[in-house]
């Protein structure tokens, strides 16, 4: 059945059918990873279920991108590991509430469009190496907690959890062949419990883990002193945090919306997740960011709204409160399952066909990209070491396209037209173009096929000039474009250079 919803300012084509079955899924893969994520940086596992659920609802009914999946993610709590082990969890509420602050901010100042600089190698990296991730954490599922550590399983525990994992993933890749009618990773979550169920197999399930029974989160403001020492303390992880789950965020967008080829609103998404994590500080959460893992899941649920990211929510609200004792019981070799396939969705395998057509310094950054990201767990970095090293090649690369074209007209003056943009990478190869001791007593540069973009350009152009006329000689400027010529007008206190009239472009006559 399929109809029209609105929210706010999304109308949408809702295939209800879809969105609840595609909610329910992203419920059951979510639980276990929160949980696990919650545990890990020595958070109550509750923590961790409160920020999926509010995440999750907040950011489906508010967020900038349809079909996203937000919760309690890794990328962000790992930021606050050191906080929780040095001043305990009033702190990290109060970093959490911070940091939804700043990513409102973000958000009203409109500063969610630089994510438009990171190029398409770092994209791949950071997708690779979360795919990577993913399935490296899939790993850790054959390992047990017992008293003297963890252990990886044996015997018969290890053939029942890698033959339960198996019979998943065969039929995730097999239930669309029969139907798409309802998501194959739910059917299998769904088989695979009652199998287990039903024979009575002794296997890990999500209680092996932590409970998730509880009641819903209630209000509190973090229990901490409102002064600048704890501005001091959780700022600079506040600051991290945000920018970490932001940074995750909004390129989870841009692969969402290369798969369903829409557009959302990385703006409205900033403030979205901002919100959340304002609201997870006080409702005693974990906070987060979106999830590529579950948004993969959702959109490969048939899932293109955002009713089952509020589904989601919901459930999980409903197993917390009521469900516990039944979720509980799924085994864990089904959602292990799940998140393999997810894994190998999310892996740009175009990147590895491709990679002896594209430039060498994309695949080196590519492979940077996705190291980093698996390596030190910091999705921030990676992406920023990514987009520094991008531009770096891009300067270098646009530095040694600079030429000039030389003439003399019949009036005796030199001419110079200059192709390429004149910028700091550019200008030793600019100044090396003049022959000064050889030119006629007048040159002219001619900037109709180049731009001058910043400082450097415009103290080179300072130099140039000073030069021609210690030589006793004029040099004159010539179709520099008007915000060239605005740069060139700001500088005139620490500058001297000449423009000349020119019928086509009004410039600034000779000083």
């Amino acid at each position: 059945m399929k109809a029209y919803l609105n929210f706010f300012d999304f109308k949408q084509k809702v295939n209800y059918k879809n969105e609840v079955l595609a909610g329910f899924t992203v419920a059951m893969t979510m639980i276990p990873e929160s949980l696990s994520f919650a545990i890990l940086a020595g958070l109550s596992p509750l923590t961790g279920l409160y920020a999926a659920f509010m995440m999750g609802l907040i950011t489906a009914v508010l967020g900038g991108r349809p079909g996203m999946v937000s919760g309690g993610a890794g990328a962000t709590v790992v930021t606050l590991i050191a906080l929780m082990q040095s001043h305990g969890v009033e702190y990290v509420f109060a970093a959490v509430a911070l940091a939804g602050a700043l990513q409102i901010l973000v958000g009203v100042f409109r500063l969610g469009k630089f994510i438009r600089l990171v190029p398409q190698s770092v994209m791949y990296g950071f997708v690779n190496g979360l795919a990577i991730i993913i399935f490296m954490a899939q790993i850790q599922q054959f390992k047990i907690t017992t008293a003297g550590g963890t252990e990886w399983l044996s015997g018969t525990a290890l053939w029942t959890m890698l033959g339960l994992t198996l019979l998943t993933i065969l039929i995730v890749m097999v239930f669309p062949k029969i139907t798409k009618a309802i998501p194959a990773s739910l059917v299998a979550i769904i088989v695979v419990f009652l199998i287990v169920l039903g024979f009575g197999i002794d296997t890990k399930t999500v209680k092996d883990i932590a409970s998730v029974s509880g009641g819903f989160p209630s209000f509190h403001i973090p229990s901490v002193p409102f002064n600048l020492d704890t501005l001091k303390v959780i700022f600079p992880y506040s600051l991290v945090m945000g920018g970490v789950g932001l940074v995750e965020s909004l390129l989870t967008l841009n692969v969402v919306d290369e798969i369903t080829g829409t557009r959302g609103r990385g703006n409205k998404e900033c403030m979205a997740q901002g919100t959340a994590n304002i609201v997870n500080g006080f409702f005693t959460g974990m906070g987060g960011c979106a999830m590529i893992a579950q948004s993969f899941v959702n959109l490969s649920a048939g899932s293109r709204a955002r009713l089952s990211g509020i589904i989601a929510s919901i459930m999980i609200l409903i197993i917390i409160l009521f469900g516990a004792p039944i979720i509980e019981k799924v085994p864990m070799a089904a959602l292990t399952g799940v998140m393999i396939m997810v894994a190998i969705g999310t892996f740009e395998w175009i990147s590895l066909r491709i990679v002896n057509k594209m430039p060498r310094h994309d695949v080196i950054v590519g492979i940077l990209v996705a190291a980093i990201t698996v390596w030190l767990h910091n999705l921030a970095l990676a992406v920023l070491i990514g987009v520094i090293i991008s531009a770096l090649v891009f300067a270098w690369e646009s530095a040694k396209r600079i030429r000039a074209r030389k003439y003399t007209d019949e009036n005796g003056v030199k001419h110079y037209e200059i192709y390429g943009p004149l910028f700091f990478g550019s200008v030793r190869t600019f100044t090396d173009k003049f022959d000064i001791q050889n030119d006629p007593a007048e040159v002219i540069i001619d900037f109709k096929e180049s731009r001058v973009t910043d400082m450097s350009a415009i103290e080179a152009l300072s130099k140039l000039t000073e030069r021609y006329e210690k030589a006793g000689k004029k040099l004159h400027l010539r179709h520099l474009s008007p915000d060239c010529r605005t740069l060139l007008k700001n500088a005139e206190s620490v500058i001297d250079v000449n423009l000349i009239e020119d019928p086509e472009y009004a410039v600034m006559a000779d000083r």
